[in-house]
């Protein structure tokens, strides 16, 4: 193949597969409200089941719903009929994904299936099918052809199951109003669980760490508190507590640029007076967010009184993996 042959052919790969994926949307009809629906009622989990590749599709779209609040499982057909079909209790639902509707390991498993009592939904490319005719609602996952020249590797058809399968969490997702919070809850390691969940006052620098000098402060006590706490900057604070302003490292060479005469100069004459603050109850997300709109480092975490109680760096958001997306 010449390397146009070979562009030619990834994108009428990605053409078969994308119609296929389109073509869904006239199969989003009663039958996949009524699969939404039975799902929600139910009081067991999902349990997905299907052989080689759409058994593959299955433990993917078993993720999904577990990560959006539709407890799932997978159960192999072949490890089903040797013992792991103890795991299906009468209140789950079981999806089989098959694109023949034919799969022999998954025929020999309905009347164990319905010797339970639940309820079988067929995520089937041919609906009139073995498995077909025994399930109790279909949801039509069929495509006209396979990326595959020979017809024969699934593509287009595993495809369309997976967007079948996501289709379902997410409408099952909203159906159940399931929140950014609730998403946290279940993803809380990483930057995606820690941007969702970590609050500000979990990782702000407070305490003796934090660095504050009083409005009367000289030259050399904002230098030493600036060095010895090791951020880069200092918040400024006047006689009953409240917040006045913030002096940062490139203040003070702003300031030994325009002047050497420095001996009487006080945090009050050199500090900028409306310093960007936040409260400790937001999102660190949200501060890395502020912090990109005011292009600043650092942010002061004030109290209800806008007493300084923390400060937030942008460094220690990045080691923390929380970059701005």
């Amino acid at each position: 193949m010449t390397d146009n042959q070979i562009i030619l052919k990834g994108k009428d790969v990605i053409k078969i597969e994308g119609e296929a994926v389109l073509n869904l949307i006239n199969n989003i009809n009663q039958d996949f409200v009524e699969a939404v629906n039975v799902i929600y009622k139910s009081r067991g989990r999902v349990v997905f089941t299907g052989m080689g590749k759409s058994g593959i599709i299955a433990r993917k779209i078993v993720a999904t719903m577990n990560s959006t609040g539709t407890a799932a499982i997978y159960l192999h057909p072949t490890d089903a009929l040797h013992g792991d079909l103890g795991m299906v209790r009468q209140d789950d639902i079981v999806i089989i994904i098959s694109k023949s509707g034919n799969t022999e390991e998954l025929t020999a498993l309905v009347p164990m299936f319905k010797r339970i009592g639940v309820i079988l939904i067929g995520m089937l490319g041919e609906a009139d099918s073995k498995l077909g005719r025994e399930c109790n609602i279909i949801l039509n996952v069929g495509v006209k052809e396979e990326a595959c020249p020979h017809d024969l590797t699934p593509t287009a058809s595993t495809t369309a199951s997976l967007v079948m399968g996501d289709a379902l969490a997410i409408a099952l997702l909203e159906l159940r109003g399931f929140t950014a919070e609730d998403f946290a809850m279940f993803h809380p390691g990483g930057s995606l669980g820690k941007r969702l969940s970590l609050k500000i006052s979990e990782i702000m620098i407070k305490g003796k760490d934090l660095p504050i000098v009083n409005a009367d402060a000289s030259i050399k006590d904002i230098i030493f508190e600036i060095t010895s706490k090791r951020l880069g900057t200092t918040c400024v604070v006047g006689k009953d507590g409240t917040l006045s302003g913030i002096i940062t490292d490139g203040d003070l060479r702003r300031l030994l640029e325009k002047t050497l005469d420095i001996k009487n100069i006080t945090a009050a004459d050199m500090m900028s007076k409306k310093p960007k603050t936040i409260s400790k109850e937001f999102l660190a997300s949200f501060a890395i967010q502020q912090m990109e709109s005011f292009k600043i480092t650092s942010l002061i975490v004030v109290d209800e009184n806008n007493k300084p109680e923390g400060l937030i760096h942008l460094h220690d958001l990045v080691k923390l993996g929380l970059q701005a997306r």
